[in-house]
């Protein structure tokens, strides 16, 4: 595909009241229309936007503590009406929209409730990313590598005209391994959408946000494109989100961040994949994609947790439990002093 090699990416956050049933999801699908439209439209004079990343829990936050709850009042499967609706945005704007997190049923998996960010294009649906690692125990949804037989790519990386693109969602970039199999599955651009709250925010002295996007960006050689909850404590007691919504070059720099706080905001910054496809091919030093010794990290293999493998252990209470036998394979939590 004919590369732009440069153009520019927004990431926008969100402040909105969760969205409990199919009726307001539309309603926040329109929201996301309308911020992508103000984005491409109103920076049209300075800069060409060819990718538009909003946050985790855009079309809805997983409200309920059991998976067949979501599976009732939330999700949806896909393709949709609203997806149909986001891809005539996409054409219509000539950009690309990483369209947040749904809550999405498969009849291929039938009874299973997936967190699922979708990537838009002009032509349709070009990729679709189910989370990983939920943020267990709250999150009663399942994971796509626990459940049997699965045959969709784990990380999908998708070509477009503006590079090789892949994403995670939240709580998976806590994990390495993840980014990495995308950086290995060739992405240059690794776009994290999130809804990752206090105190773990971009304020010191427990600026998770920040220290982990600088890393991933590093340590993959990668551009990376994050959009993250800017909710108010009164959307989603206890919790409230720091926004910081970013964009982190392959070296680690900060071309543009939101300030701290809850509130919308959107943030642009450039991509240019000209200069990371030259970094990526000429150094010799910092080069860790090609110095990677994968041989040499065997526990790494192991076997770790799994998760149920149908509906009836997404509960709370199930993986808790699952949360507390994985503890004891390690051989921790198994005595009153946690040792």
């Amino acid at each position: 595909m004919p590369s732009l090699e440069r153009t520019y990416a927004a990431a926008c956050q969100w402040n909105r009241p969760p969205a409990r049933d199919r009726a307001a999801i539309a309603k926040n699908v329109d929201h996301i229309i309308e911020m992508t439209t103000q984005a491409v439209v109103g920076y049209r004079p300075l800069h060409r936007i060819g990718l538009v990343v909003f946050p985790e829990f855009a079309w809805c936050a997983p409200m309920y503590e059991r998976a067949e709850e979501l599976l009732e009042h939330q999700a949806l499967e896909v393709p949709n009406e609203l997806t149909d609706k986001l891809v005539r945005t996409a054409k219509g704007l000539g950009v690309l929209i990483q369209a947040g997190s749904l809550i999405e049923r498969d009849p291929r998996h039938p009874g299973l409730a997936f967190n699922t960010t979708l990537l838009i294009g002009p032509d349709g649906i070009l990729s679709r990313y189910r989370k990983v690692n939920p943020w267990i125990p709250w999150e009663v949804h399942a994971s796509p590598a626990d459940v049997p037989g699965y045959r969709d790519p784990l990380f999908p990386v998708v070509d477009t005209e503006i590079g090789r693109l892949g994403v995670a969602t939240c709580y998976d970039w806590l994990f390495p391994e993840v980014t990495r199999e995308l950086a290995l599955n060739g992405a240059e651009v690794l776009i994290r959408i999130s809804a990752y709250m206090d105190p773990w925010g971009a304020t010191a002295p427990m600026d998770w946000w920040t220290v982990v996007n600088r890393c991933r960006a590093i340590e993959n050689v990668a551009y990376v494109v994050a959009a993250n909850q800017g909710a108010s404590l009164e959307n989603y007691p206890p919790f409230s989100w720091p926004g910081g919504s970013m964009v982190v070059d392959f070296d680690g720099r900060i071309l543009a961040q939101a300030d701290a706080g809850p509130g919308e905001k959107i943030v642009i910054a450039p991509l240019d994949l000209a200069a990371l496809r030259s970094a990526r091919r000429e150094r010799q030093l910092h080069n860790f994609l090609a110095h990677r010794r994968s041989g040499a990290y065997p526990a790494s293999q192991a076997a770790g947790f799994r998760g149920p493998p149908d509906a009836a252990g997404h509960t709370i209470e199930g993986l808790t439990a699952r949360i507390e036998s994985e503890k004891k394979r390690l051989g921790y939590g198994t005595r009153e002093d946690g040792r």
